[in-house]
């Protein structure tokens, strides 16, 4: 193995303190990276500037090399979801007169986001407010890209039929009021491909919004498994398995906010 693939496994799977820097680093770049993908694609749609595009597409693409080298198998590890979303999103900074309708489609950075396995087990280690409620950051992820996704798709096939539609924040509008049934009607599509996307939403998203939500607003779990019965969700304070009535002794670090 090269010194580059040996420096770059330090940095990205080692336990060292640079490399706990390193990897939370990233984490702050793609936080920050997101916010101004979903805040430039509201606000300013047909922005003619993108040298922040390109810089940022730099330094993603620096990371999804680093990442490739840094792997056992790079085949493998570029054939993963998560990385063809990192292509998806660097092509869409390089190339925005072809792809800036599809602006919404940067948010898939998100996947990135606490899909690393020693990031996962630093932020356990390190935050109990994480390791409580890590399902519900996942699923708040998983919601947010979902919504921004759907918009995506509502803008780019109503921007130029719709003249509702205008703007990102329009198809976010329309996309929220379908979700959640609310129905104002203020936006309503009057196309035949519009109208079936509505229905597509309204059969597929509406399920999947709503089994998103729950789970972010759900009483919080431990993963227990029950020695008897295998049940492996339980009540924080819980004293006997739901499920078998066997007797739990579930460990805690104090008290439960």
């Amino acid at each position: 193995m090269s010194p580059l693939r040996q420096r770059l496994r330090g940095l990205y799977f080692g336990e060292t303190r640079e490399a706990r820097i390193w990897r939370y680093a990233i984490l702050a770049f793609d936080i920050l990276t997101i916010l101004y993908f979903i805040v430039s694609s509201m606000v300013d749609p047909d922005r003619v500037h993108h040298e922040l595009d390109y810089v940022i597409a730099a330094i993603l693409a620096a990371d999804y090399i680093g990442r490739l080298l840094a792997s056992d198998r790079p085949m493998r590890h570029a054939m993963e979801f998560v990385s063809l979303a990192d292509l998806v999103v660097i092509v869409s900074l390089l190339v925005p007169a072809i792809l800036e309708n599809f602006g919404f489609l940067r948010v898939v950075r998100m996947l990135r986001l606490l899909r690393s396995y020693h990031l996962l087990k630093e932020l356990r280690s390190s935050s109990a407010w994480f390791k409580r409620n890590e399902e519900i950051i996942h699923s708040g992820l998983n919601l947010s890209v979902f919504i921004f996704v759907v918009t995506a798709i509502v803008y780019v096939v109503e921007h130029d039929r719709n003249a509702s539609i205008n703007n990102y924040l329009d198809a976010l509008y329309f996309t929220v009021t379908t979700l959640t049934t609310t129905g104002f009607g203020d936006i309503t599509m009057t196309d035949s491909m519009g109208r079936l996307l509505t229905v597509a939403i309204m059969i597929f998203g509406v399920a999947l919004f709503l089994r998103l939500v729950q789970t972010i607003f759900r009483p919080a779990k431990v993963k227990v498994p029950c020695p008897d019965c295998g049940l492996s969700r339980h009540d924080p304070d819980a004293v006997h398995c739901k499920h078998c009535g066997k007797v739990l002794n579930i460990p805690t670090e104090g008290e439960w906010s």
